[in-house]
């Protein structure tokens, strides 16, 4: 039989993240690119290895992510929710562990919209009273 592969989506503001997780030795590659070149900053290394971290399994999987859409910290969360969710296709039993780390949640947050008469979602033009 073939390698099982697991995938699941994560989204965050504008933000896509579908992953493809499959048994390896901890290769993470994200629109065809290694994840240290892909990310320039750390920061997004750290966010992105969160779920694995949580898991122990940094070194028994190899990721592939196909990321769209926003900008790279809306992609780095979007990726972390993804990893998050294929890892419980992989192993149910991490359900609890990256639940209580609060890596299933999917962070709703997103930009207000403009409302009309307002320069902004809710910043006023300056008030002249005479």
């Amino acid at each position: 039989m073939g390698v099982k592969e697991y995938i699941a989506t994560g989204r965050r503001k504008e933000s896509t993240a579908t992953a493809h997780l499959k048994d390896g030795v901890g290769k993470i590659v994200i629109n065809g690119k290694p994840m240290e070149e892909y990310f320039g900053r750390k920061v997004y290394h750290t966010v992105v290895k969160t779920p694995l971290v949580t898991t122990s399994t940094i070194n028994n999987y190899d990721i592939m992510i196909d990321a769209t859409g926003g900008g790279t910290t809306g992609q780095a969360e979007a990726i972390r929710l993804a990893i998050a969710r294929a890892l419980i296709l992989a192993n149910p039993k991490f359900r609890a562990v990256l639940k209580k780390a609060g890596l299933l949640t999917r962070d709703a947050r997103a930009v207000e919209r403009k409302k009309y008469g307002r320069p902004k979602a809710r910043k006023r033009f300056q008030f002249s009273k005479r």
